[in-house]
């Protein structure tokens, strides 16, 4: 427990700018979370939402060390590496980029090169599995380009609640992001400020507790789209607090999202210079269990 005064410099600030400075390692995401749970107490009262501070305010904050020192500590699982490229195993718990994220640790890491490591894509929070960087700005060009023309496959491995009726699937649908609620809605139709968004699923297991185990590919990597397309379509995925199902969730008592990006495969279809090596290579996590 963490136990502040709002000091005069912070009268009538956000209670979040407050914390962020004076709490070393909170992450915003972290702030959410805390504030989530009715962890944060102001003058003896908790508070759930992002509320303004008053100089001499009496600031309580439920979070213990081990989570905070969390952020800092985490030691890069990785994959793959070599003089362009570098694919890192991501735990949950952490954010690809950001403050405290993924890419923060791997700077310092590598802080004594010229070209810092750069993320060439991004995964969820609690989403786990395998990220690509680039070590060196042709490399990061020629990355970025492959993931617009989709010449880099991403498959994730995802357990669901129900069982399909097919083996394989692609579906197209439409996403709306809602900044403000940290939200996705999928419409089945064209809506104003939807995008188009394709997702596809093999049938990897079915299982006799009415879950599946999915081979997930996106064709358009929007924010949240295979956690809301899927939960839309009716399988929801597993441990999923968004757009899982509670009840769901603590029947098979997880609370993280049974999600893991677990393949990525160099598929080229056009010039990749000094990547051209890559082309037709694949790296997988085998030791992924839900």
């Amino acid at each position: 427990m963490k136990k502040l005064i709002v000091s005069k410099k912070y009268d009538n600030k956000k209670l979040n700018k407050f914390l962020l400075d004076n709490v070393p390692n909170l992450t915003y995401s972290l702030f959410c979370n805390t504030l989530r749970k009715k962890d944060i107490k102001i003058n003896g009262k908790r508070v759930n939402k992002d509320v303004t501070v008053f100089e001499g305010d009496e600031v309580l904050v439920y979070i213990s060390d081990s989570l905070l020192n969390a952020k800092s500590s985490v030691n890069l699982n990785i994959i793959f590496e070599d003089d362009n490229i570098l694919i890192i195993n991501k735990p949950a718990n952490i954010e690809v980029t950001g403050e405290a994220s993924l890419t923060t640790i791997v700077h310092k890491k590598y802080s004594n090169y010229n070209f810092k490591p750069m993320p060439c894509h991004r995964l969820d929070r609690n989403t786990t599995g395998l990220v690509l960087f680039a070590k060196n700005e042709v490399a990061l060009n020629i990355l970025l380009d492959k993931f617009r023309n989709h010449e880099i496959e991403k498959h994730y491995l995802a357990l669901v609640y129900g069982i399909p009726s097919t083996n394989f699937k692609r579906y197209e649908a439409y996403l709306f992001k809602d900044n403000k609620k940290s939200m996705v809605y999928i419409s089945a139709i064209p809506k104003k400020g939807y995008v188009k968004i394709v997702t596809s699923f093999s049938v990897l297991e079915r299982r006799k507790d009415n879950t599946s185990l999915l081979d997930v590919e996106i064709e358009t990597g929007k924010t949240h789209q295979i956690r809301a397309h899927l939960a839309y379509l009716g399988f929801p995925i597993i441990g999923d607090g968004k757009y899982g199902k509670n009840d769901i969730n603590k029947l098979f008592k997880k609370s993280q999202q049974m999600l893991c990006s677990y393949k990525l495969k160099f598929a080229f279809s056009s010039d990749s210079g000094l990547l051209d090596y890559l082309n037709g290579k694949e790296f997988v996590l085998n030791n992924v269990k839900f």
